[in-house]
C-alpha cells in the first residue's frame, strides 16, 4: 500500500482510523470524511460486489470527484483495507460474559462466519499480511481472551486463533462460491446438486469407488437428510472437530 508514512510506518488513512494522525479539516467537498468514504465503499461492495469498487465509483456514490477522495485515502488498496475493517466494525462482537473457552471460541467463529456472510466481498480481497486495523485487532483480542484460562502458551493461543479463523474463512469461501454458482441460475449446477447421490451411482461403479458408494447407500444425500446436506451442519461439525484437537492440547498442558 502506498501513501504518506509517519512514525508508525502505516499509511496516513490507517493512522487517522487509529486516531494518531489529525484528519483533514478542510476538504474539496463539504462534509466529506474518511468514515463516509469507507461507508460508501462498503455500500458499493454490498450492492455490486468487490469488482464494482473503484475510487471513481465510490466518489460517484458520494457525489464527489475521484480526486477529492485522495485527500483521505491514497489508493484503492488502502480503501479496501479500510472497508474490511469497517465491515468488521458493523458486526456485533460483544463477547459473552461467561462460559468455557470452547464455548467462547465457538461463538467467536460463528460471529466471524456471520461477518463473511453479511459481507461476502471481504473474501475476495487477498490477505496480504497480519491484521493491523482497530476492529480486526479488537476481534482478535476477543478470541485470545477466550483462551485465557486454558494454560496454553501465548504463542499457542495465537496459533489456535489462526487455526480457527483459517477454518472459518475457508468454509465461508466455499459457502460463498456455492451460493454464487446457484445464484447465477446455472441449470447444470442446480441439476447436479439436486441429484448428486443418484448421479454418483450412475457415473461410477462400486468396485472402483466403494467408499463413495457406501456414503451414498447410507442415504447421506437423500432429501430426508436435510441436516446432513446443510452447510451450517458441515460448519458446526468441522468446527467441533477443530476444537476437539485444541481441547486435546489444552488437556495435555493441564
Amino acid at each position: 500500500m502506498s501513501g504518506e508514512e509517519t512514525e508508525t510506518g502505516l499509511p496516513a488513512s490507517f493512522e487517522m482510523v487509529w486516531g494518531v494522525r489529525d484528519r483533514p479539516t478542510k476538504g474539496p467537498k463539504r462534509g466529506l470524511s474518511l468514515e463516509r468514504i469507507v461507508d460508501a465503499g462498503i455500500d458499493v461492495a454490498n450492492a455490486e460486489g468487490i469488482g464494482g469498487v473503484s475510487m471513481g465509483r465510490v466518489a460517484k456514490e458520494l457525489g464527489a470527484s475521484a480526486m477529492s477522495l485522495y485527500r483521505y485515502v491514497a489508493s484503492k488498496d488502502e480503501l479496501l483495507a479500510l472497508m474490511i475493517d469497517g465491515a468488521f466494525g458493523r458486526v456485533d462482537a460483544e463477547a459473552p460474559g461467561e462460559g468455557t473457552w470452547r464455548e467462547g471460541l465457538k461463538w467467536w467463529a460463528e460471529v466471524e462466519l456471520d461477518a463473511y456472510r453479511q459481507f461476502p466481498w471481504v473474501l475476495r480481497i487477498p490477505v496480504t499480511g497480519a491484521p493491523i486495523m482497530p476492529n480486526q485487532l479488537r476481534f482478535m483480542e476477543v478470541g485470545l481472551r477466550a483462551l485465557g484460562g486454558t494454560g496454553l502458551e501465548e504463542g499457542e493461543k495465537l496459533s489456535v486463533i489462526l487455526l480457527v479463523t483459517s477454518f472459518t474463512r475457508s468454509f465461508a469461501m466455499l459457502n460463498s462460491d456455492m451460493s454464487e454458482a446457484l445464484g447465477k441460475g446455472d441449470p447444470t449446477t442446480a441439476r447436479v446438486m439436486s441429484r448428486y447421490g443418484e448421479l454418483i451411482k450412475k457415473l461410477t461403479t462400486v468396485e472402483e469407488f466403494p467408499a463413495l458408494h457406501a456414503v451414498v447407500d447410507a442415504g447421506t444425500f437423500d432429501d430426508e437428510n436435510v441436516e446432513l446436506n446443510d452447510l451450517d451442519y458441515d460448519f458446526r461439525f468441522g468446527l467441533e472437530r477443530v476444537l476437539d484437537g485444541v481441547e486435546a492440547l489444552v488437556n495435555r498442558r493441564a
